[in-house]
This record gives C-alpha cells, sequence and structure tokens, in this order.
C-alpha cells in the first residue's frame, strides 16, 4: 500500500514539513516518487517509526542518518547499530533516573501540602522526623534535608 505526505501526517502526527526534512535528509533513500509526488511505503512507516523513537531517545538527525545508512550497508554493520542501541539505553536510563527523582520530590511535596492542609500550618512538618514520612517518599524528604 503507498501513501501520501497528506495521509502520513495523519499518520504520525508530525508536520509535512518534518517528513520533508526526513527525505531531504535522506532518511528515506528508496522512497517511490510519481510525478514528483513522495509515495510513502510500509518501508518509510517502519523507518518513521524508528526514526521518532530515535529522536525521543534524544538522538540528533545526523546520528540516526549514520543509522538508517549502516542499515542500508547490510549485516556488517549489526555491531555499530548494536552499540547505537546500547548508548541510547544508557541515555534513556539516565533521563528515567532523573525524572523518578524528581518524581518522587513532587509526590514528596503533594503530600506535604496535603499534611499542612489538615494541620492548618506547617509548624509540625517543619520539625517532621525522617522515619514519619511515608515509605514511598522517605528518600525525596532525606535529599531535600541534606
Amino acid at each position: 500500500m503507498m501513501y501520501t505526505i497528506g495521509q502520513v501526517s495523519k499518520m504520525f502526527n508530525l508536520p509535512i514539513s518534518t517528513l520533508r526534512y526526513y527525505d531531504k535528509e535522506g532518511l528515506f533513500p528508496d522512497m517511490e516518487r510519481a510525478s514528483g509526488i513522495r509515495k510513502f511505503s510500509d518501508k518509510e512507516l517502519e523507518a518513521i517509526r524508528i526514526i521518532e523513537c530515535l529522536k525521543k531517545s534524544g538522538l540528533e538527525i545526523k546520528d540516526i542518518k549514520q543509522f538508517m545508512d549502516w542499515c542500508g550497508e547490510g549485516s556488517k554493520t549489526y555491531p555499530q547499530r548494536k552499540e547505537l542501541f546500547e548508548k541510547q539505553i544508557e541515555t534513556v536510563s539516565a533521563e528515567l533516573e532523573r525524572l523518578n527523582k524528581v518524581l518522587k520530590l513532587l509526590q514528596y511535596k503533594r503530600w506535604y501540602y496535603e499534611q499542612a492542609i489538615k494541620d492548618g500550618n506547617e509548624q509540625r512538618l517543619k520539625k517532621l522526623k525522617p522515619e514519619y514520612v511515608p515509605e514511598g517518599i522517605r528518600e525525596a524528604y532525606i535529599e531535600l534535608k541534606e
């Protein structure tokens, strides 16, 4: 099945300009054209899924282009492709760790203000010992106090 740029734009919720940019950067090397009009096949749709995943992982277009070039070179580039994914797993894992700390801090502050609302003030909370803070958010409380 072949798709127009407009259909693909809607499918992926991507601006048409982004799809044109990807094409200009050579991310769809085998894309068919009919009278100059881009025709997207399932192969390009799969490429877009991978491009969007890699972009969300923090990879830049030039690095995504390198990955796509490796894919075109065949099995001899499997080690480079695997290494790229290993690096991105490390990057995403570090970001998740950072975001989990942020989440715990937000959860602690929500709990803190729930208690302040119940108490009508923050006096008791300002003297609170770590053992009285719920376990799931205690770590954030301790980090704040250090």
